[in-house]
């Protein structure tokens, strides 16, 4: 009889934290549940983005296994956070869930099973895969749609939701890919999807989230400067695409 050897892949979790101390022990305990319970062996990376309160004593203390973290004093934004991680993870496969549980984390292993079915380079956590659930404000939903058509014409990308807080990449793929990021604050997801299928990364696909957004103290203010900003970003990754040709080289 042979034997069938089984190739089982190293997965590495990113989480970025900011000014989550009350819950962050929780959240993370919860994540660790999930990956405990799938077939994948995993380190989880807890970046905090700048000392706004305890969250890092707190995760510190907690001892949670499995558990790295990396701290800094200045808050640098999220894309920042991730790409650091990123750079520490040693898994083949590395991925990023957002913090604050907006994301179910049992839509981790769903995008593990479609980075398997397709053997995908990327694998992006989509509100738009006609399997999500998504329970979001009219607002906020008519903001992501208005978004998602100027991306489509700017970059042509084919997946239908570029922002969503969970993704998955093989690491060969960031190996590429982060050396050529700019953006540190606010479309990173946006930047790192722009680069790997300019670089010919193409197998990129959307998987199912299971998603409820908690706006918080979501105010109309914030709103305007996150548009204004998210937009500001979002032109200069097209420029530095289509008149640079900066992530072709």
């Amino acid at each position: 009889m042979i034997a069938l050897k089984l190739t089982s892949h190293f997965l590495s979790l990113i989480i970025p934290v900011y000014k989550q101390e009350k819950t962050i022990v929780k959240d993370i305990t919860q994540i660790k549940q999930v990956l405990d319970s799938i077939r994948y062996d995993h380190e989880i990376i807890v970046v905090f983005d700048g000392a706004s309160d305890q969250s890092y004593e707190k995760v510190r203390d907690a001892k949670i296994g499995k558990v790295k973290t990396i701290f800094y004093q200045k808050n640098q934004g999220k894309s920042y956070a991730i790409q650091l991680g990123m750079k520490k993870a040693v898994g083949d496969y590395v991925m990023f869930i957002d913090s604050g549980m907006e994301i179910d984390p049992n839509s981790i292993s769903m995008l593990l099973e479609h980075m398997e079915w397709y053997n995908a380079d990327i694998i992006v956590g989509s509100k738009r895969h006609p399997a999500s659930q998504v329970n979001y404000v009219a607002s906020r939903k008519f903001l992501s749609e208005g978004y998602y058509f100027i991306v489509k014409f700017l970059f042509g990308i084919k997946v239908r939701d570029t922002q969503a807080g969970i993704k998955i990449f093989k690491k060969k793929v960031l190996e590429k890919v982060l050396p050529k990021m700019v953006g540190k604050k606010f479309t990173g997801d946006l930047e790192m999807l722009v680069i790997a299928d300019t670089l010919g990364f193409k197998r990129i696909y959307e998987a199912p989230i299971k998603l409820d957004y908690a706006l918080g103290n979501f105010s109309s203010a914030a709103t305007l400067t996150s548009i204004f900003n998210i937009m500001k970003d979002t032109i200069a990754i097209w420029y530095r695409k289509n008149i640079l040709q900066y992530y072709s080289h």
